[in-house]
């Protein structure tokens, strides 16, 4: 997946400007993207503050990292079973 071109901040910082009372369509148009992204962006960062969303980004490097690690485990195991049940 393509990473955004915003940081979270950034992102925050533009939801929080159509809170206000900003337009959707002149905040979309200020900051170039589109309405769906807009919407996309809020539906996952709405309502959260800076700490809270790279507390978020922090969570999905984990787990990304440990789904890693965990097949890589189950290939290892497999590839033992594979060459256990060969020898017999």
């Amino acid at each position: 997946m393509r990473p955004s071109r915003f940081t979270e901040e950034q992102i925050i910082g533009l939801l929080k400007e159509q809170e206000t009372g900003a337009k959707t369509v002149d905040v979309c148009r200020k900051h170039g993207i589109s309405a769906a992204t807009f919407y996309k962006f809020k539906a996952k960062f709405g309502g959260m503050e800076v700490s809270d969303a790279r507390r978020l980004k922090a969570l999905e490097d984990e787990n990304a990292r440990l789904k890693k690690l965990l097949a890589e485990q189950m290939l290892d195991n497999a590839i033992l079973k594979d060459v256990a049940a060969k020898k017999w």
